[in-house]
C-alpha cells in the first residue's frame, strides 16, 4: 500500500473563515479536501451544496473529495461535477433512491472518480457486486449525518473484506478518526483517512495531520 491519504472534512471547519481553514491544512500537507454534502433526508442533518463546493474548488487545487449523503444522488451529481469534484462517492442503502450501478457510470462517465459507500448498520454484501466498478469504498465508522462520533472498530471487518478482494481501490473511513483509530484502520486495510474534529480543532494542523499518517518523526 502507497502513502496514506489524509483528507480533512471541512464539515469541522470554521466556516466563518473557511477560505482561511482550507489555505491552514493545505499547508499542513493534506492530500484531499473533503465535503460531507447533506439534505436533510438521507441524513437528519443540512450541510452546504455545490455553490459551496465551487467556491471551494476556487482556493485550492488539492483534489476535492464529495460525499453525498442525499437522496436522489443521480439528479444532483453533475452538478457536483460542474463544481470541480475530483471524486463523488455515493451510498449503496436503498432509502438513498438512486440506481447505483448507473450512478457511478454517470460519475465515470463525467471524468470524475466514482466512490460508494456504505453506512455500519449496512450489510458488506450489498457493496460486493460493485467493487470491480469503483475507484474508492468509503466506509463509514461512525452513523453519517453529524461529527465528533465515537470510532466503531467493528467496522473494520468491512475495510478487511474489502481489501482482500480488491486491492486496487482506495479504501476510505471516515468518522472517529484521530491517531489512534487511524493506525487501526491502516493495520486493515484503509489507505484514505477523512479527519475533521482531528484536524480543525487541533492547534497545530501540520502535526495533527502527520499523527494521523503515523509519521511522529
Amino acid at each position: 500500500m502507497g502513502r496514506v491519504i489524509v483528507a480533512p472534512s471541512i464539515l469541522a471547519a470554521d466556516f466563518s473563515r473557511l477560505g482561511d481553514e482550507i489555505h491552514r491544512v493545505e499547508a499542513a500537507g493534506a492530500d484531499w479536501i473533503h465535503c460531507d454534502i447533506m439534505d436533510g433526508h438521507f441524513v437528519d442533518n443540512i450541510s452546504f451544496g455545490p455553490e459551496i463546493v465551487g467556491w471551494v474548488r476556487g482556493l485550492t487545487s488539492l483534489p476535492l473529495d464529495v460525499h453525498l449523503m442525499i437522496e436522489h444522488a443521480d439528479h444532483y451529481v453533475p452538478r457536483f461535477i460542474k463544481a470541480g469534484a475530483n471524486s463523488i462517492t455515493v451510498h449503496v442503502e436503498p432509502e438513498a433512491k438512486h440506481g447505483v450501478a448507473k450512478t457511478l457510470q454517470q460519475i465515470r462517465d463525467a471524468g470524475c472518480r466514482a466512490g460508494l459507500t456504505l453506512n455500519p448498520e449496512t450489510s458488506f454484501d450489498s457493496v460486493e457486486p460493485f467493487l470491480d466498478k469503483i475507484d474508492m469504498l468509503l466506509v463509514m465508522t461512525v452513523h453519517p449525518g453529524f461529527g465528533g462520533q465515537s470510532f466503531r472498530a467493528d467496522q473494520m471487518q468491512k475495510v478487511k473484506r474489502a481489501r482482500s478482494l480488491n486491492s486496487r481501490i482506495d479504501i476510505e473511513v471516515d468518522g472517529g478518526i484521530n491517531a489512534e483509530t487511524a493506525r487501526i484502520s491502516i493495520e486493515n486495510g484503509a489507505n484514505v483517512l477523512v479527519a475533521g474534529t482531528s484536524i480543525f480543532h487541533a492547534t497545530d494542523y501540520a502535526k495533527a495531520i502527520r499523527e494521523l499518517r503515523g509519521d511522529t518523526g
